[in-house]
């Protein structure tokens, strides 16, 4: 019964932004831009510890540029990432449970302001706790290699996310986004974990992708699919932090191989050099393109579309504005 509610709460709101939700942007992105320094294995989770209120701040703003789901701070919040800083496990868990109390504080707080006004064009956003990759903790780029090493089964990727994953269903998101996946044993493991908690808030697990055809661990997206194709509790899949120029071809593959709703947030297409830590100078979408192509992306079967890194506020104000009101753009 409960998965069943919890379903209806994404399709209705997919069904009142008008067949295609908008996902929010890139979050260290915008933090970056308010002067934060997140230069750090816990990433964007820094801010968690250093400036809480910075975090409201950056929802706010994307839920004022038309965002219909808010993605939480925690995709690198990991209980042994925030061990490895001297904090307590009960601090780690705290941590995680406030990534998605601000999330909803702004939301809350928006919406609550928003509704004075009846000529509105918002959604009440959902709030969706992010989960990043077991290579994202590792915050050695492997969610974009899939390789994992001989020593990581499936087994001890469940273990890995298991406690973050109870954590943050305690903290009553209205869903649970799982990204960056690499390959086909660490979305076995994502749904198995679900299964195994019974978890009722309904999932979507998205997959990167550096080649345009595959997952980074070079499996096709057939034979990663085919565990996520069989649960319930996974209510959409896709791709996110992928080169936008790649969207069109992978939602059409994934439209040949599932049911399940299709959810494309890619980044702006820039290139990251993790050695140098900077961005290098490279072919990418600006505003405009995705104003453009997020038009086709929904047209070819995008039911949820955003942004990753590199996009920001006024990225989603483009998507939303062609998705929501296509007559005035």
């Amino acid at each position: 019964m409960g998965i069943q509610k919890e379903r209806t709460l994404l399709e209705d709101l997919v069904k009142k932004a008008g067949g295609c939700a908008v996902i929010d942007g890139g979050f260290a992105t915008q933090l970056e831009k308010h002067g934060a320094t997140i230069n750090d294995p816990l990433w964007s989770a820094l801010c968690l510890i250093k400036d809480p209120d910075l975090i409201k701040r950056v929802h706010l703003e994307y839920l004022e540029a038309g965002a219909d789901i808010l993605v939480t701070s925690s995709y690198q919040a990991t209980l042994p990432g925030f061990l490895s800083r001297g904090l307590s496990a009960e601090e780690g868990e705290l941590l995680l449970k406030k990534s998605v109390t601000l999330a909803v504080e702004a939301r809350n707080k928006f919406w609550d302001a928003v509704e004075r006004n009846p000529g509105h064009r918002y959604n009440r956003a959902l709030v969706a706790a992010s989960i990043g990759s077991y290579g994202a903790y590792l915050a050695d780029g492997s969610e974009y290699s899939g390789c994992y090493g001989p020593d990581v089964n499936l087994e001890k990727l469940k273990d890995f996310h298991r406690r973050r994953l109870q954590v943050l269903v305690k903290a009553s998101p209205d869903l649970l986004a799982f990204e960056t996946i690499p390959n086909k044993l660490e979305a076995q493991a994502c749904v198995e974990l679900l299964e195994e908690e019974n978890i009722n808030i309904p999932s979507w697990i998205c997959f990167s992708s550096v080649d345009g055809e595959n997952a980074p661990s070079g499996e096709s997206f057939q034979q990663c699919l085919e565990a996520i194709n069989k649960s319930d509790r996974v209510k959409a899949v896709g791709i996110n932090c992928a080169p936008p120029h790649f969207i069109e071809s992978l939602i059409c593959k994934l439209k040949e191989l599932t049911e399940k709703l299709i959810a494309v947030y890619p980044n702006s297409g820039e290139v990251w050099d993790g050695r140098a830590k900077r961005w290098l100078p490279s072919t990418c979408f600006d505003d405009d393109k995705f104003e453009l192509f997020a038009t086709r992306w929904h047209n070819l079967g995008a039911s949820l579309i955003g942004g990753c890194c590199r996009t920001t506020p006024s990225t989603i104000q483009a998507i939303s504005k062609v998705l929501k009101n296509p007559e005035q753009s």
